[in-house]
């Protein structure tokens, strides 16, 4: 099996931060993901819509998708819809701007083999902008100061740069599931500055499997994150504390606490996981086993338990009026909005305690409505 880019713009932040991964992740054995083939799949669907847009003769893959579905549907259409108001303004500047689509970028001048596969890129004189379609629906992308997206701007810069007349470079993340579409702008001069001061700097140390090993967020799509040393201080640091009950820990504590507390269960998680996995492949860990876990009663047959429980003069069916997503998709968006719009309601969400970087407003709780109130 070939093996993929020792330095691929989809995992720079890793190797950027963390350079020794690199060739730790290259001899890593690939794991294949039902995430990953549905991204996959998804991109295939909007590259599509895009191209049949823009009048590229193409193939409509819907056929051969095996994870297509409304929502991928919807979420290609709103790619596509974004990329229209982005050419749409484009073009009250620049009257012939040209658009790539799947097009391969190469920034091998700052990172040794570094080429990547853009998604799209409108070109025009004075701005030029790179878009980045993302399907996951676990973690949040922002476009702010992402790695793989100035690696895909630096790719536009060296193969456009000498055509398009083009001082800044706006890269988009869309990524509807999350409902996220974020922008973020940055002056040629200034990429290629942090290029030559930072990317290719990194990715020589990354290409020797040099540098520090550097535990932190970007460990999540590390292969090598179940057994890595580094990873297992940094979040063992967190069981060092003396804790005492929660609520007599002071405020601070309680901070810190939080601050690593998901990175701790993602780590012992991952831990577990491996080892299961070793376990079945028949390596021993002194003081377990592997049993079999409990499991559930089902039928074999749901058809023939239906005909059986009907011809005894039973109704083995429960009815019930079918979910809000699966009622739209019957309907239609429209025809939803015409017949139930007036039905359907959105209670407020639980309180969860987030980051102060989280987007979405701070939650008023009762006492503090009261105190507001008593305030006036």
């Amino acid at each position: 099996m070939a093996k993929h880019a020792l330095l691929p713009p989809s995992s720079a932040k890793r190797w950027t931060e963390c350079t020794p991964s690199a060739l730790l992740n290259q001899q890593a054995e690939d794991t294949p993901s039902q995430y990953a083939e549905e991204g996959t799949q998804a991109h295939l669907l909007c590259s599509y819509l895009l191209e049949r847009e823009y009048g590229i003769e193409t193939k409509d893959p819907t056929e051969s998708l095996s994870y297509y579905s409304q929502e991928m549907q919807d979420c290609a259409e709103i790619y596509l819809q974004t990329v229209n108001e982005i050419m749409a303004e484009v073009k009250k500047t620049c009257p012939d701007p040209a658009i790539f689509i799947e097009q391969k970028v190469d920034f091998s001048k700052w990172v040794p083999e570094g080429f990547g596969t853009a998604d799209c890129i409108i070109l025009a004189d004075g701005i030029t902008h790179v878009c980045d379609y993302k399907h996951g629906v676990g973690v949040f992308v922002d476009a702010i100061d992402n790695i793989q997206m100035k690696c895909y701007a630096l790719g536009v810069i060296s193969m456009f740069g000498d055509i398009y007349d083009f001082d800044e470079i706006c890269m988009h993340i869309i990524q509807p599931r999350k409902e996220n579409i974020s922008s973020w702008s940055i002056n040629v001069s200034d990429l290629l500055t942090w290029a030559d001061d930072f990317l290719a700097v990194r990715a020589q140390l990354a290409i020797k499997g040099e540098g520090e090993f550097v535990a932190g967020s970007h460990c999540q799509f590390c292969k090598v994150k179940a057994t890595c040393r580094k990873r297992a201080e940094a979040n063992l640091e967190l069981a060092k504390h003396e804790f005492k009950l929660p609520e007599t820990l002071s405020n601070t504590e309680i901070s810190v606490v939080l601050g690593k507390v998901d990175d701790l269960v993602s780590w012992a998680n991952d831990v577990k996981d491996y080892a299961l996995s070793e376990a079945l492949n028949g390596k021993k860990f002194e003081g377990y086993k592997v049993v079999e876990g409990r499991s559930l009663r089902k039928y074999s047959d749901v058809t023939a338990v239906a005909d059986a429980v009907t011809s005894a003069g039973f109704d083995p069916y429960k009815k019930e009026v079918i979910g809000i997503s699966a009622m739209e998709t019957l309907l239609g968006k429209k025809k939803f909005q015409e017949l139930l719009g007036d039905y359907v309601v959105k209670p407020q969400g639980k309180p969860v305690l987030v980051s102060i970087n989280d987007k979405r407003p701070e939650f008023n709780s009762a006492a503090e409505d009261f105190k507001e109130k008593g305030e006036q």
